[in-house]
């Protein structure tokens, strides 16, 4: 037989609390309470036999009959036990007999239909594992191992846990149950999956007396490295403190009963005595278990001589133990509660009496005539302080607020274990801080220097995301890179989010950062190098323009339409410098004049090509006899024909930057990680419009160059001009692939390239071989040259 000290010393706190009770003056006055014990034996059979006892007030079971009128039955205390107490509850509830538990917890008794009287003091099982289940994600550990009493309280506590810890994402790597009605009580399976499982956390819910025979298993197979989190029904045993259990339970954590102390307690443990307590016979075992001897009475005829006789002089101060150690007084304290409660209650109820408080109707209860219902709607609406200053009063399931403490097992330096309190859980938190803790007081198993992990997958680092690997839990997963363009920011994160428009990741994708602008810079070697082209590059034609007008008398020069010429140069120059828009930060006004200007100054310097060519061919056809071409010689047909082409480029730009004008344009899609600043065309079409339109007349001066290259040597600018349009076409017929395929800066470069090569193409082949005539053959330069060459 296994005498428990902790029960023994529960006994003595309810007799401590009725002597306070039946000593005050204030609470009860010329009232005493007394009491019946029963013990059940752990069996339910007598949990049974033993309610009816009570109810029907004698050693004999008779239902519906109460065969003792006095003393009445007010309540009763207990179990301990929340499967003897549902059995008790469902009896004592027909008749409304209040219930009031000190330790059962479960949390099918907070159910009021079926439960109707049914109280108790210590906190519902779904408060503690909502709680435990917060405490495990406080630690970051997701990944853990359930192990429950096969029970009630087991199967509903592991059963709250797990759905508390799918909310919050978190995974049960197994779920296994103590047998009571086994006889291996199931341990070689839980071993089995303890051993396969790779989580380090084991949650495990069921009394001390079930869990140490797994404990002795694992110890056999020396399989330790778990760390243990306890449910109130062991995390203060004293029977699992014992030194054999230290490698596996240090640094276990978990709840316990909320502990207060109670002045005089002590004291009065100390004066208990077999001859001056309830219960003689229980009590002498008792003294027998704490001071090693025997009494008399109880020697059998195997004792010998060396057993030590019991004298009933022992005195209980000499000894420290579980019994009279109140330093952590939690189901002594519950039951003193209890017993509180109960005489509050009972003590409102008869307060009637002088006229200060009435059931219904108006009528008072005599202390010999209440009924239970009236004792039960009395604790159920009981409001009472306690000695600690905590309020307590029942909700309407007849559950207290939870408050816990939350200890840690630690191994003290003379190898003892101790349960030190390190936080607590409080429901009732005013601040809305439920958990209260002091980290710094923790202490884990020995080859742990920091809080230890318990995940299936280690969490992602920055910049990588959770994917979730098929067909295994939620908590098992891989790690994969944020996709192109986001970044996670904080471990262990499920998606990736998106950089601002203007922003891009890093590269390690965890932070956004400025993106790179990109534009066609002359502060950049190929926008520098383009622009010094440009600008040397407007020189050659002015420098042309400058020769022609020292030589603008000889035949050579005015052989060419000098006026047309001298705007030919000029608009080449403009040609030249026009591509100097495309280069640096574009802004709204030059994105609006960029294409504008380049395609006016293109087009006056085409046609002025085209207006030289027509001029030549009417010239030779107007030196037919009797011509009437002789009068569209004259240079104002030149001027008139420069004019209306002129004219209608203008009015397309017009109606361009008045219909769809271009604009400045942050281009994100060619390149996401750069914003490339460019002159957006507005309209695609206009633009190409006003390219084509360029072309056109182009195309028109290279046919009617084309045939008139046979036309006299000596007076004909027609090969010159062949060769120019041709090769102005090939510029921008090749520019066109090449600025589709071009990305970034590079299309503005590829423009202004263009810009410049159909440039250079005009000069070279319109006014290279004049200036190489004019500067070093000045020979060939003369009038009799030019006749001796047309008569040949």
């Amino acid at each position: 037989m296994r005498f428990l000290l902790e029960t023994y010393q529960q006994f003595q706190a309810m007799r401590f609390a009725l002597d306070e009770i039946n000593k005050s003056l204030t609470l009860l006055p010329n009232i005493t309470l007394g009491f019946y014990v029963y013990d059940s034996c752990a069996h339910l059979r007598k949990e049974l036999e033993g309610t009816l006892w009570m109810l029907t007030g004698m050693n004999k079971t008779i239902p519906n009959y109460c065969c003792q009128k006095w003393p009445r039955l007010a309540a009763v205390l207990g179990h301990s036990v929340s499967t003897y107490s549902i059995l008790m509850a469902h009896i004592l509830g027909l008749y409304r007999y209040p219930q009031i538990s000190h330790f059962s917890t479960s949390s099918s008794l907070s159910d009021r239909s079926q439960f109707p009287s049914f109280f108790r003091t210590v906190p519902s099982d779904s408060f503690q594992s909502r709680g435990l289940a917060h405490l495990l994600l406080y630690f970051g550990w997701t990944w853990v191992g359930l192990v429950g009493m096969g029970s009630d309280y087991g199967q509903e506590g592991v059963h709250v846990i797990t759905q508390e810890l799918i909310k919050a994402q978190a995974c049960v790597a197994f779920t296994g149950f103590i047998q009571s009605d086994r006889e291996d009580k199931n341990v070689p399976y839980l071993i089995r999956i303890i051993k396969e499982s790779t989580a380090r956390v084991i949650v495990v819910f069921a009394p001390d007396v079930y869990f140490a025979a797994l404990l002795d298993e694992l110890l056999k197979q020396n399989l330790t490295g778990k760390i243990f989190v306890a449910s109130e029904a062991w995390s203060i045993s004293t029977m699992l403190s014992a030194e054999k259990y230290s490698s596996i339970l240090t640094g276990s954590i978990g709840f316990a009963f909320s502990s207060s102390p109670l002045p005089g307690l002590k004291s009065y443990l100390n004066k208990v005595h077999p001859s001056n307590t309830p219960g003689e016979t229980i009590t002498k075992i008792f003294w027998e278990i704490i001071f090693q001897c025997k009494f008399v009475g109880n020697l059998t005829g195997n004792w010998n001589k060396s057993t030590k006789l019991c004298t009933g002089n022992e005195d209980l101060e000499t000894v420290e133990n579980s019994f009279n150690d109140v330093s952590n007084l939690r189901s002594s304290y519950s039951i003193y509660t209890s017993v509180q409660i109960l005489a509050q209650s009972l003590h409102n109820l008869f307060s009637c009496w002088h006229g200060k408080e009435s059931l219904s109707y108006g009528m008072c209860v005599d202390a010999k005539h209440f009924k239970p219902w009236q004792v039960t709607y009395y604790i159920q609406n009981v409001h009472l302080k306690l000695s600690n200053g905590r309020g307590v009063s029942f909700d309407i399931n007849g559950d207290l607020l939870s408050v816990y403490d939350i200890v840690n097992w630690q191994l003290g330096p003379d190898g003892s274990m101790k349960q030190v309190r390190v936080g607590s859980y409080d429901t009732a938190a005013t601040d809305g801080n439920i958990f209260s803790f002091n980290i710094s007081a923790v202490t884990w198993a020995p080859e742990d220097h920091q809080i230890p992990s318990s995940v299936c997958s280690k969490s992602c680092p920055q910049g990588f995301r959770r994917a979730v690997s098929p067909g295994k839990p939620i908590c098992c997963f891989q790690c994969v890179p944020c996709p192109y363009g986001e970044i996670s920011n904080n471990t262990g994160s499920d998606e990736c989010i998106k950089c601002p428009w203007n922003m891009w990741p890093n590269i390690d994708k965890d932070r956004c950062i400025l993106k790179a602008i990109e534009f066609l810079s002359s502060e950049e070697p190929l926008g520098a190098t383009l622009t010094i082209t440009t600008l040397i590059s407007s020189l050659v034609p002015l420098s042309v323009l400058g020769l022609f007008y020292h030589y603008k008398t000889t035949p050579i020069v005015r052989a060419n339409n000098y006026s047309l010429s001298c705007i030919l140069l000029v608009s080449l120059s403009l040609c030249f410098l026009s591509s100097l828009s495309f280069v640096g930060y574009p802004q709204q006004l030059k994105c609006l004049l960029q294409q504008v200007t380049f395609g006016m100054v293109f087009t006056l310097c085409v046609s002025c090509i085209l207006a030289k060519t027509i001029m030549v061919v009417l010239a030779f056809m107007a030196t037919k006899p009797g011509s009437s071409l002789r009068k569209w010689t004259s240079p104002s047909v030149s001027y008139i024909i420069v004019s209306v082409c002129n004219i209608l480029q203008l009015c397309l730009c017009i109606c361009w930057l008045s219909l769809s004008p271009p604009f400045l344009e942050y281009n994100t899609d060619t390149k996401p990680e750069i914003i490339i600043i460019v002159c957006n065309e507005g309209s695609a079409t206009a633009f190409w419009s006003m390219l084509g339109y360029i072309g056109l007349l182009a195309t028109i001066s290279f046919i009617v160059a084309f045939l008139a290259r046979h036309l006299p040597e000596s007076f004909n600018e027609a090969r010159f001009i062949t060769f120019s349009m041709l090769s102005f076409l090939t510029v921008w017929i090749s520019f066109i692939p090449a600025s589709l395929s071009a990305r970034g800066q590079y299309i503005m470069a590829m423009e202004v390239f263009a810009i410049l090569s159909s440039s250079w193409a005009l000069v070279v082949c319109m006014f290279l071989p004049k200036c190489f005539i004019v500067v070093f053959r000045q020979n060939m330069n003369s009038r009799e040259h030019l006749i001796r060459r047309a008569r040949k």
